[in-house]
């Protein structure tokens, strides 16, 4: 069975890359827009796990994932941040939410993957 990975960023280019290294990968992939775009789609998604950006519009990464361990099906579904920034106040705050892993971008597509894999084995 495929894992299905949800991918959850403002910008389209980032959105293509993501899907397209984890289309290669062998996963299922389901995008979203935004914080709010993906709150209102992870019900019908049902992903095995999530990626999310921080900054975006409506409603940023932090709510995002507020959002998705507030319901009781998504409690324990891995999320991981992946974002420019890097500060340490900034993935203690993504832990406190959440956040189950962070990652930099530009991400490296291998190091992504195994990430992924390990989170969903």
């Amino acid at each position: 069975m495929r894992r299905k990975v949800f991918a959850v960023d403002d910008s389209r280019t980032m959105r293509a890359m993501l899907e397209a290294t984890l289309h290669a990968a062998g996963f299922d992939v389901a995008l979203a827009e935004d914080g709010q775009d993906g709150l209102d789609r992870i019900d019908r998604v049902a992903p095995d796990l999530v990626i999310t950006d921080l900054n975006m519009p409506r409603l940023d990464g932090f709510g995002f994932i507020e959002g998705v361990r507030a319901r009781e099906r998504h409690r324990g579904l891995p999320i991981l941040v992946l974002t420019t920034e890097s500060g340490a106040a900034l993935k203690m705050r993504a832990r406190e939410v959440g956040a189950t892993g962070w990652i930099v971008k530009p991400f490296d597509d291998a190091k992504l993957v195994a990430a992924i894999n390990r989170l969903v084995a």
